[in-house]
């Protein structure tokens, strides 16, 4: 977006891009040296890269604080997953033989693949996962 802002369709895609002191050609901006061959040096491309005046620094500036800021972690489970453990806790409690041999185990998930998905699901959710649990056993004592 802030290069957007900046941009001159005026100018040509170099221009616009020399303008806010970005490379075009990242292989010319950041050249390979090359190696000693035999104990010569070969010379690199010859091209420098410090005749060049940035007339808007903001757009660099902006994008190094932008990059800078911590990223937000999103990580969460699939509603269908979360539906799929809370069933098989609620229906089959620990017991993950029975899980496995359950109907709604469309993906014929073994016992240990079961029980990394419900670890997966406390992991994620450990609140929630505690309130399902108490209600579980408010449920139990409430039939009983």
């Amino acid at each position: 977006s802030h290069i957007r802002h900046a941009w001159d369709p005026a100018k040509s895609v170099a221009q616009n891009l020399a303008e806010m002191g970005l490379a075009e050609d990242p292989n010319k901006a950041v050249p390979i040296p090359k190696k000693k061959m035999l104990g010569m040096e070969v010379e690199s491309d010859g091209r420098e890269q410090g005749g060049k005046i940035i007339r808007k620094p903001y757009v660099v500036n902006e994008m190094e604080y932008e990059a800078s800021l911590p990223e937000k972690k999103s990580n969460t489970l699939s509603r269908d997953l979360i539906d799929y453990v809370r069933y098989m806790i609620q229906n089959h409690g620990e017991n993950y033989k029975e899980m496995a041999l359950d109907e709604k185990n469309y993906y014929q998930d073994t016992p240990k693949q079961i029980k990394r998905k419900i670890n997966v699901y406390k992991n994620f959710y450990p609140e929630e996962y505690k309130d399902f649990i108490a209600s579980l056993k408010q449920e139990k004592m409430d039939v009983q």
